[in-house]
């Protein structure tokens, strides 16, 4: 194969999922990890992998023992001078103690040894394994226990293991899950919930906050915004879970089946409509009516002045950004501006999604980020991209403008869309001006 591999959002919308192809599932082909793909496929080389997803429990550092091979992207989650750099811990395990096992009990010294060194002492480390211990069958929790009664301390597993990524529980489903085993049953707080999903917190600016609080829900609990196992317990005390993340449904049923808190799940999306319908469906079950007259009006004033502004504009847009690449393709599309590619393999479940971009945009061409052929893409300069979103597409069209959209401030809502339109106004203004408004 010498071209990289695509198929049309029409075509793929008008088949079974079931008889999709082959290469849009990455475990039925080899891996292609380029440039594009590292920030997400590496567990950990940027954003949030497995090792800094761990390093959010509180008061925690993490223990990474794993090959060099394994280990040799850690520095990426901040370096030896970031927060999280400065609780990471790194045991190197050779051929030999692979073969004979015997760096199991290293572990354990190992974790004594960061006990009496590291400051602040941590409350927690967080041991990190990889596919090694995953095929050696390593039995987790017994290295937890030993660690424990070595250290005194808590001892958590966050696994590594690339190959359960399209599995019933992927590692990242998994970290989420080990992030609120700690926490303890405790009295009902009516005025508090819980945001789970993301290992950040929202944008201080974002609405929701304000909503609830006009709601009497004035305690808002974020795991990415404690600074100690005192604040983290409170989490328990939640009225309910707010799940702005698909891969946090499992730790969610977890508590409610522990401490009785109810979920509400809410789907990240940058369409004003469904924004505004999520925030309606959401004060319905929580009793309360919001007030989103003028949220929604601001939002349709942007909306218009941008889509008058950009209309026509051509925007390549693929993982590693703040966004479902599918909701955010369909956003841009009824904004008016044109989507040619999109760097993302969709998934079964949001058929629905590629049926809407279907029927504004048929020819748009779907590509699989690791499949192998995609060595062979080559920046195709008759779909004139006029800007690219997130770091896969930047990958593929490095001579054009570039809106990067993945901050650690998590964007959501009405305060999320206006921050998405910024970016891309600031990002493209200088090309508009040379363009005309299109």
């Amino acid at each position: 194969m010498t071209s990289p591999f695509f198929v049309s959002a029409q075509t793929l919308s008008q088949t079974d999922p079931k008889d999709w192809p082959k290469d849009l599932i990455s475990s039925q082909n080899l891996i292609y990890s380029s440039k594009a793909t590292l920030a997400f496929n590496s567990p950990g080389a940027e954003g949030f992998g497995v090792k800094r997803a761990a390093l959010t429990m509180p008061e925690s550092v993490l223990l990474l023992f794993s090959p060099g091979c394994c280990g040799r992207n850690t520095s990426a989650i901040g370096g030896p001078t970031s927060q999280y750099g400065q609780r990471t811990y790194y045991l190197l395990l050779d051929e030999t103690d692979i073969v004979t096992g015997r760096y199991l009990p290293k572990i354990v010294e190992a974790a004594s040894e960061i006990m009496a060194m590291a400051k602040p002492k941590p409350k927690v480390i967080m041991l990190c394994s990889t596919c090694v211990d995953a095929l050696l069958g390593t039995d987790m929790e017994q290295l937890c226990r030993k660690v424990e009664e070595k250290c005194s301390c808590h001892a958590l597993a966050a696994t590594m293991y690339a190959l359960t990524r399209e599995g019933h529980l992927p590692p990242m489903v998994a970290v989420r899950r080990t992030l609120y085993s700690l926490l303890k049953k405790q009295p009902k707080d009516p005025r508090a919930a819980n945001i789970l999903g993301f290992f950040t917190g929202l944008d201080k600016n974002c609405e929701l906050y304000e909503l609830l609080a006009c709601g009497g829900i004035d305690r808002v609990y974020e795991l990415g915004c404690m600074d100690n196992l005192k604040a983290y317990h409170k989490m328990s005390s939640a009225n309910f879970n707010l799940v702005l993340h698909s891969e946090a449904r499992l730790a969610a049923d977890d508590m409610e089946k522990n401490f009785q808190i109810p979920a509400i799940e809410l789907f990240r999306t940058y369409q004003l409509s469904k924004i505004t319908n999520q925030y309606k469906i959401l004060g319905q079950i929580l009793g309360l009516k919001f007030k989103l007259q003028g949220y929604e009006g601001e939002g349709n004033v942007l909306t218009e002045k941008f889509s008058q502004d950009f209309k026509g504009i051509n925007v390549a847009l693929g993982e590693g950004v703040n966004a479902d690449p599918l909701d955010l393709a369909l956003t841009l599309l009824r904004l008016g501006l044109n989507v040619p590619e999109i760097f993302a393999a969709p998934a079964p479940t949001q058929l629905p999604q590629l049926k809407a971009i279907a029927d504004l945009s048929p020819d748009t061409k779907i590509y699989s980020n690791l499949h192998p052929s995609m060595m062979f893409y080559e920046d195709n300069l008759a779909q004139n991209i006029d800007i690219t979103i997130g770091l896969a597409a930047n990958y593929y069209h490095q001579e054009c403008k570039n809106l990067l959209f993945n901050s650690d401030e998590q964007p959501f809502g009405y305060q999320g869309l206006k921050k998405l339109l910024s970016g891309l106004r600031n990002t493209l203004a200088p090309k508009r001006n040379s363009r005309g408004k299109g």
